[in-house]
């Protein structure tokens, strides 16, 4: 699945284009290399998000086959780290 279309199915941004021009932007890293938004995502990748003031690390578990409800996104990432960005 594409990166951008990932970031939206997870509810990690509202939509598939602002996950577009975060990657465009240079904004998520996918181990550790900058990501277009083409990108095909794999399970155990590590996807590094440089967005809303904070630097989250997350690892893929399973990859979505459709829409994915918000109470159940946790099943498909886990959360390695997140901090918040000084600028």
């Amino acid at each position: 699945m594409r990166i951008d279309v990932l970031l939206n199915k997870l509810c990690l941004v509202k939509t598939r284009s602002i996950a577009k021009n975060a990657c465009d932007k240079g904004a998520i890293l996918v181990n550790d290399r900058e990501a277009k938004a083409s990108l095909e995502t794999k399970i155990d990748d590590i996807i590094e998000c440089n967005m809303f003031g904070f630097r989250t690390l997350i690892k893929i578990k399973k990859i979505p086959e459709g829409n994915v409800a918000k109470k159940d996104v946790l099943d498909f990432y886990e959360i390695i780290s997140r901090e918040k960005v000084v600028e």
